[in-house]
């Protein structure tokens, strides 16, 4: 597997028909190491990846509350938490998104 392999395995465009699988190919692998699992194993896989970024996005909104409610009663202590819940919860959702890519990347680096 050389250069190209992995650059073409990687490739983000959409699939053609203009279906929605397209849009959702960071949270769907199918290439890389992912390649290798069944069929049943990547839909596990792509369904625990939905169900953690889902669980972030609902963290990121209760540290938008948190601000919200806190900037209201000039309470600084939930201000602070409502910003640590917000960016921790952001960056664990863009890490999680991003999974699939990087195990291609330590993948490909391996080979």
């Amino acid at each position: 597997m050389g250069l190209q392999d992995i650059i073409l395995a990687a490739d983000p465009s959409p699939k053609p028909g203009g279906t929605v699988d397209g849009l959702v190919t960071g949270l769907a692998p199918d290439w890389g190491p992912f390649a290798t699992v069944g069929a049943t194993a990547r839909t596990v896989i792509q369904a625990i990846m939905a169900a953690v970024i889902l669980i972030l996005l609902g963290k990121a909104l209760i540290g938008v509350i948190h601000l919200k409610v806190g900037n209201s009663q000039h309470d600084t202590v939930q201000v602070k938490q409502g910003q640590k819940e917000l960016a921790g919860s952001l960056v664990a959702a863009f890490i999680v998104a991003s999974i699939g890519t990087l195990f291609t990347i330590v993948y490909g680096m391996g080979i």
